[in-house]
C-alpha cells in the first residue's frame, strides 16, 4: 500500500486536500492510505524515516516560517525516497521550471484554483485525479514488467521468488540454514541472517534471532504473545526490543 503525504501550510487546503484524497482513493479503490498530512517539513521528513518506502509526496511551494520551502524538502525525501512520486501544489504559476533546477523529477505540477475549498474547484482536483491515475498505472506496470526476485538456489536449482510473496525468514536450527516462508510454500536453504538483512534492506526487519520479517506483509501485532501475523496466517515471534520500531511501522 502506497503511503501518501501532504505538506501545506494553510490548515484549510490541508483539511480540504486530505478529504478530497480519501473521498478518491475510497471511490477508486486505490492502493493507498494517507499516512501524514503536516504543515511542517520536518515531521513529513521524520514520518518518511520511520516507514521507508515508496510513497506519494503532494507539496505546497512556499512553506510560511518553515525551515525549508517544498523544493528543498523534495530534495530531502529523494534522499529518502529515492522513486517516490512527488506532486507539487501551488497557487505560484511560474515555478513549474524549478522543479527541474533541482532535479526532482517531480511526477506533476498543479496550480491551485481560486476556489480550491470547493470540490467543484477544476481543474486542480482533476490534476490531483490524473496523478493518482498516473501513478497507479505506472505501478501496475512495473509490477508486471519489473517486478523484484529473490533469487535461490536449492541443490542444482536455481528459483526466483518475488520479493513481495515472501513472508519472513526463518533459522533452523540447523548451521547455515535458513527456511523461506512464501505465501504458498517454504524454502529450506543455505545462507546467513546477516547477509539476508544487507541484502533486502529495510523492507524487512529482524524482529527475533531467528525471524526477518517483511514489514509490508504483516497483518497484525499480538503485543500480549509477542506474535507477528502474516497475510497469509503464519505467525513468528517478535523480541521485547523491537516492539517499539514495530509499533512505529506497522
Amino acid at each position: 500500500m502506497l503511503p501518501i503525504y501532504i505538506c501545506e501550510d494553510d490548515a484549510a487546503v490541508l483539511l480540504a486536500l486530505e478529504e478530497f484524497l480519501r473521498k478518491l482513493i475510497l471511490i477508486e479503490e486505490y492502493d493507498m492510505e494517507i499516512a501524514l498530512c503536516s504543515g511542517h517539513p520536518e515531521e513529513i521528513i521524520q514520518a518518511v524515516k520511520k516507514r521507508p518506502v515508496r510513497g506519494i509526496y503532494f507539496l505546497d511551494v512556499e512553506l510560511k516560517g518553515e525551515s525549508m520551502d517544498g523544493f528543498a524538502l523534495g530534495q530531502q525525501i529523494r534522499k529518502l525516497d529515492a522513486r517516490g512520486f512527488l506532486v507539487y501544489v501551488t497557487a505560484f504559476r511560474n515555478l513549474a521550471f524549478e522543479t527541474f533546477r533541482y532535479h526532482l523529477e517531480a511526477l506533476d505540477y498543479i496550480v491551485k484554483d481560486e476556489g480550491l475549498l470547493r470540490e467543484d474547484a477544476l481543474p486542480m482536483y482533476e490534476g490531483i485525479r490524473r496523478s493518482l491515475g498516473v501513478i497507479t498505472e505506472r505501478m501496475r506496470r512495473e509490477k508486471g514488467e519489473e517486478r523484484e526476485v529473490f533469487t535461490v538456489k536449492v541443490m542444482d536449482v536455481v528459483k526466483h521468488i518475488p520479493v513481495d510473496e515472501i513472508m519472513f525468514f526463518e533459522t533452523t536450527g540447523r548451521t547455515h540454514r535458513i527456511e523461506l516462508h512464501g505465501r504458498q510454500d517454504r524454502i529450506d536453504f543455505i545462507g546467513s541472517m546477516q547477509s539476508l538483512e544487507e541484502e533486502l534492506g529495510s523492507r524487512f526487519l529482524r524482529v527475533h534471532r531467528s525471524y526477518l520479517v517483511n514489514m509490508e506483509q504483516i497483518l497484525e501485532l499480538d503485543l500480549k504473545h509477542r506474535e507477528i501475523r502474516m497475510k497469509n496466517g503464519e505467525k513468528c515471534l517478535f523480541s521485547r526490543n523491537v516492539k517499539a520500531m514495530l509499533l512505529e511501522r506497522v
